[in-house]
């Protein structure tokens, strides 16, 4: 797993995105299991604010990140309401990174673009902790994978092989005739909302211009602009974001607040 720029080694990377805050002890207990295993590790947190339980959130964030890190990145997400039940802690094996957590679609929208090579359950209990609590499988199952993975541990010690993953509803848009269905995946720190849908799905929609949605009991038709400040201060917008998603947005204002639309709202898309 390690690899070599110019002659210099660099350090196996593991990102961390979870759930867990600041205030405890959890993500300070994955990343001494790391270390234990893998000392050379560099360890990024890529963020723990992810809302309690939020699973959309974290597929997001962790989506949004994890194609600006190096080939070759051990990405762990742990948003895990499910955890101890029958749920899957899975390894996802791509052409450019590995994916380690539970199959519940915390993964599912980082892989959606990206090829595919393999999936493994993860079961084989000498890669993980000795001891394994029902309630902490970032500790025990996640990190150890990761961690392993840096020793160069073949995926397919870890679990048999699966040809499939969970897809999640917010990973899905519906096409209905004239209108594409999907919902709203994220807002944003400025009230943003961020959409599951993309540029081409407006493409789809021949849309160009003026994008016609209707959010919540708003129905709306926004011009669609390159920039925010395309359109006057507190006024509405539509544009493709920085991760080419479809965004609402004001211009120096709260489009949530505005549109009382919050993460897995429905956004429905209408053609001209």
């Amino acid at each position: 797993m390690t690899s070599f720029i110019n002659g210099n080694v660099r350090r196996p990377i593991i990102t961390l995105t979870t759930d867990f805050g600041g205030k405890d002890p959890y993500v300070a207990e994955m990343k001494a299991t790391i270390l234990n295993i893998s000392p050379n590790a560099t360890i990024v947190d890529i963020t723990h604010q992810i809302e309690k339980f939020n699973v959309r959130m974290g597929a997001y964030v962790l989506a949004s990140a994890s194609p600006y890190f190096p080939k070759g990145t051990i990405h762990v997400a742990v948003v895990d309401p499910g955890v101890g039940t029958r749920r899957e802690p899975i390894l996802i094996q791509t052409k450019h990174s590995y994916f380690v957590g539970p199959d519940n679609g915390v993964l599912a929208l980082a892989v959606r673009k990206v090829q595919i090579k393999h999936v493994y359950r993860i079961i084989n209990r000498k890669l993980m902790l000795a001891k394994v609590s029902n309630t902490f499988h970032g500790r025990d199952i996640f990190a150890p994978a990761a961690a392993h993975l840096t020793n160069k541990t073949p995926p397919a010690e870890f679990g048999p092989e699966i040809d499939k993953i969970i897809i999640p509803r917010f990973a899905k848009i519906v096409r209905r005739g004239n209108i594409l269905i999907g919902e709203v995946i994220h807002v944003d720190d400025f009230g943003n909302i961020i959409t599951n849908l993309g540029e081409k799905e407006l493409e789809l929609m021949e849309i160009d211009h003026t994008v016609n949605v209707k959010l919540g009991n708003a129905k709306l038709a926004l011009k669609l602009c390159r920039t925010y400040s395309e359109v006057q201060l507190h006024k509405p917008l539509a544009l493709i974001g920085s991760h080419n998603l479809l965004e609402i947005s004001i211009n120096q204002g709260n489009a949530s607040e505005t549109f009382k639309v919050e993460g897995g709202s429905k956004v429905t898309l209408h053609s001209p």
